[in-house]
C-alpha cells in the first residue's frame, strides 16, 4: 500500500505557471505591480480571482492580490470549484499536510480543517472528503500569488466545491464564518467567468455575472448561472465566500478588473472571461 506523501506535489508547475522559482516570482510580481487599483475604502475580507494559466489570467488575478499585498493573515481559506472527477462527494479538501509550489511549501491548517468539517457536518450531515494527489488547478493556481503578495507565512484552509446547490454553498459560507471569526484570516474565491463565446458575448455575460458579485447577493449569482445570462465555473465557491464574508462583517463588493483570454491571444472568436474583485468591510 502506497504511503501518502505529506506534501502535495504540484501537477501544474512548469505548465500552468512558471516552474522555476525565480522566474515565477518575477512573473507574479510583475502582475501585482501592473495592477492599477482604485481607492479601497474598507478592510479587505475576501478576494475573487480567476484560475486559468498565469499567462492568460495573471494580468487580472494581479488586481485581486495586489489589494492584499503586504497583508499578514495567519490563515487563508481558498475556495475553488472542481474540474476533475476525484470523488462524488459535494465538498472536498486535501489529504496532504501541505501544498508545494516552486516558491515553497504551504502548510495546511489541520485544526481549522477539522473545525470546518465538524461545522459542515452539523449543518449538512456531511463534511469534507479528503483526496490525495488531486490535480485540481483552480485552487493551486492562486497559491503563488498569495506567496508573493502576503508579507508573512500563512497556513492554508483548502476547499474544493463539487456541489452546485445553494444549500451546500450557504452552509459552507456559514461554517467558514464560524471557523474564521476569531482568526486573522483571508478568504479567496477562485472562479473564471464565461467560456468559449465570442468576445462581445463574453463581455455581456461576464458583466452580468460581475454585477451579481457587486450586488453582494449570492442568490442572484445562482439565478444568473441558471438562466444562462452569465456564467462562472466557480459560482458556488463565490457564493459561499460572499455568505462567509457577510457573516464576518463585510458589506461591499467591488469589481477591480475584467479581461478575456482574447486580450492575451488576439483570438476573439472563442474566449474565456476573467474577473477580479474584493469584498470589504467598511471602516
Amino acid at each position: 500500500m502506497a504511503t501518502l506523501a505529506p506534501v502535495r506535489p504540484s501537477p501544474i508547475a512548469g505548465t500552468w505557471y512558471e516552474g522555476n522559482p525565480k522566474a515565477l516570482a518575477r512573473a507574479v510580481d510583475a502582475y501585482l505591480d501592473r495592477a492599477e487599483l482604485p481607492e479601497l475604502p474598507g478592510d479587505v475580507v475576501a478576494v475573487i480571482a480567476p484560475h486559468a494559466g498565469h499567462i492568460y489570467s495573471g494580468p487580472v488575478a494581479g488586481y485581486a492580490f495586489a489589494a492584499v499585498r503586504g497583508r499578514t493573515p495567519d490563515l487563508v481559506a481558498v475556495i475553488s470549484p472542481i474540474h476533475r472527477p476525484y470523488s462524488d462527494d459535494p465538498l472536498l479538501t486535501t489529504a496532504h499536510d501541505a501544498y508545494s509550489t516552486p516558491l515553497g511549501d504551504i502548510p495546511v491548517d489541520k485544526d481549522s480543517l477539522a473545525a470546518l468539517d465538524k461545522a459542515l457536518t452539523t449543518r449538512l450531515g456531511h463534511g469534507l472528503a479528503a483526496v490525495a494527489r488531486d490535480r485540481e488547478h483552480s485552487l493551486e493556481i492562486e497559491l503563488p500569488f498569495l506567496q508573493r503578495a502576503l508579507a508573512a507565512d500563512f497556513r492554508l484552509l483548502p476547499v474544493m466545491v463539487r456541489s452546485q446547490e445553494r444549500e451546500a454553498a450557504e452552509a459552507l459560507g456559514a461554517a467558514l464564518a464560524e471557523v474564521l471569526k476569531d482568526r486573522n484570516a483571508l478568504l479567496v474565491a477562485s472562479t473564471d467567468l464565461s467560456h468559449f463565446n465570442d468576445q462581445e458575448t463574453a463581455k455581456l455575460m461576464d458583466f452580468e455575472m460581475l454585477r451579481c458579485f457587486e450586488s453582494f447577493d449570492p442568490d442572484a449569482i445562482f439565478a444568473t448561472e441558471a438562466s444562462g445570462r452569465g456564467a462562472a465555473c466557480g459560482h458556488a465557491a463565490v457564493a459561499a465566500v460572499l455568505w462567509a464574508a457577510r457573516a464576518l462583517g463585510a458589506d461591499t463588493v467591488k469589481v477591480l478588473h475584467h479581461a478575456t483570454s482574447g486580450d492575451v491571444t488576439g483570438d476573439f472568436s472563442s474566449v474565456v472571461g476573467y474577473g477580479a474583485a474584493v469584498v470589504m468591510k467598511s471602516h
